[in-house]
């Protein structure tokens, strides 16, 4: 349980959270009663409810915390898991409220968990407990296109999130705006193409963009593009997967080593991720994989040579117990907390340099906030003008050609006529977002003196303008 590890460092996950608020509030100096405001969750809610399992009554307990609502609505993920407890929502709330301001999406930060095991549940069961959950909140106020949005994250997805937002519906069918009640929907009922890849997407595009700046590469002792560079990655969920995949199939990136649960699979040459991923979805672990060498502890693989190092899985996993012998050069925090505040001060000090997770995996509520618009505005994006777009393309062609004299090929012809779908739309959107965000902190870090990370580089841009917006409006 990665709660335990934090535990193991002398703080909880929510107190490894603060400690890191509290080093960027005191490098800007803010007044300290704003500062607490600033940390504080404003609220929580926790709900225990019976639903029949084979027969019998079986209770569930879940919470839901808004950590602020300075916009609206507050916006997180809800987590199926065993080990979700209060201080985690608490903590992964916080968290969504430094994401959503790191990367300009107008939303406060709100998370929620329920303690299940979702694999010990049939699809009948497991829609019983999710729509009951949902009643829950609903009547709790938690869940509500206008005041907390949910989103999947780790044990659900788009089903489940289907499941919810059929629920509000029944509950509220004169709401105009129900979809908007919950983002990472099945495209078919509300949901926006791209958002299951959309955190995993937000890696790549974060890592593309940190190798178009050459000094911030030499602080990692790098050098060159993403083509070539050796990647770890533990956890091949649906974050750890995609983020693998792109920079395999479009970065050129090595794979050289895949942690999963029952251990890691490792090939200096290269892995084929969806060849993995395909074998764990056939074996439930990446052992007897054919593609390269199985290892029985991941942890250690962990500590591999490298040069990224993505952990995608749970909070905690590098600590001040191994973070003398983590060995890559530049980590992407793509899991929610992967570091401790303990394990950040030693790699700092090694000059293991750390793209954070307020910034790194912050892919996926900007997505969620492209499908809440697209609900509200009901209407799918580029349907007005995709084809007008598709038509003065084809003009210009014509242009060309007869300006020249010479016929323009038609690979050509069909990149410079062609209208952008969706699909294409979200991820433009997706991958401006990483690259401003990302400018605008390596800018903080340039230019304040006393920022020597991207984390707190990231957390201070967060808390000014959490902190501006509180004095704008009054406390």
């Amino acid at each position: 349980m990665s709660d335990t590890k934090y535990a193991q460092q002398g703080m909880t996950f929510r107190e490894s959270v603060e400690h890191m608020v509290d080093h960027a509030i005191e490098i800007m100096g803010l007044d300290e009663g704003l500062g607490n405001a600033l940390k504080v969750c404003q609220s929580v809610v926790q709900v225990s409810f019976p639903v029949e399992i084979d027969g019998r009554a079986e209770i569930f307990t879940g919470w839901r915390a808004t950590h602020s609502d300075h916009r609206l609505p507050s916006k997180g993920g809800i987590r199926f898991a065993p080990i979700v407890d209060q201080d985690e929502v608490e903590a992964l709330a916080a968290l969504m409220t430094y994401k959503c301001a790191i990367v300009d999406v107008p939303f406060g930060g709100s998370k929620g968990g329920l303690v299940i095991d979702p694999r010990q549940y049939e699809r009948h069961q497991l829609e019983a407990i999710t729509r009951r959950f949902a009643r829950e909140l609903i009547n709790k106020g938690y869940l509500s296109p206008a005041q907390n949005v949910p989103a999947p994250d780790m044990g659900t997805g788009p089903r489940e999130m289907g499941w919810m937002v059929d629920t509000y519906r029944q509950m509220f069918p004169n709401d105009i705006n129900y979809l908007g009640a919950l983002t990472g929907k099945p495209v078919e009922h509300g949901g926006v193409r791209g958002r299951n890849e959309a955190t995993g997407r937000g890696v790549q595009y974060a890592l593309r963009e940190l190798f178009r700046h050459p000094q911030e590469i030499e602080r990692c002792g790098l050098s060159g593009g993403l083509a070539g560079k050796r990647v770890i990655v533990q956890g091949l969920g649906n974050v750890g997967y995609h983020a693998a995949h792109f920079l395999e199939t479009e970065d050129d990136c090595l794979i050289t080593a895949i942690i999963e649960r029952d251990g890691a699979v490792v090939n200096p040459d290269g892995l084929d991720v969806s060849a993995v991923r395909e074998h764990i979805a056939e074996t439930g672990g990446v052992k007897g994989y054919a593609g390269g060498e199985y290892r029985e502890d991941g942890a250690v693989v962990l500590e591999m040579a490298c040069d990224i190092l993505i952990p995608a899985a749970l909070e905690g996993v590098i600590t001040a117990d191994n973070a003398e012998r983590i060995q890559a050069p530049l980590i992407a925090e793509a899991a929610n907390g992967p570091v401790t505040f303990a394990a950040d001060r030693i790699l700092q000090q090694r000059g293991v340099e750390i793209l954070p997770d307020a910034y790194c995996n912050a892919g996926g509520v900007v997505v969620s906030y492209f499908e809440w618009i697209r609900n509200l505005n009901h209407v799918r994006f580029g349907r007005l003008e995709r084809r007008f777009h598709e038509a003065r393309g084809g003009r210009i062609i014509e242009a060309i050609e007869q300006a020249s004299g010479v016929e323009v090929p038609e690979h050509l012809r069909a990149q410079i006529a062609r209208g952008a779908d969706e699909f294409d739309l979200v991820r433009s959107g997706l991958d401006d977002s990483m690259r401003l965000a990302l400018q605008a902190i390596i800018r903080m870090r340039r230019d304040n003196p006393k920022i020597h990370d991207y984390r707190m580089a990231a957390y201070t841009i967060a808390i000014e303008k959490v902190a501006r917006h509180y004095q704008d409006i009054g406390f």
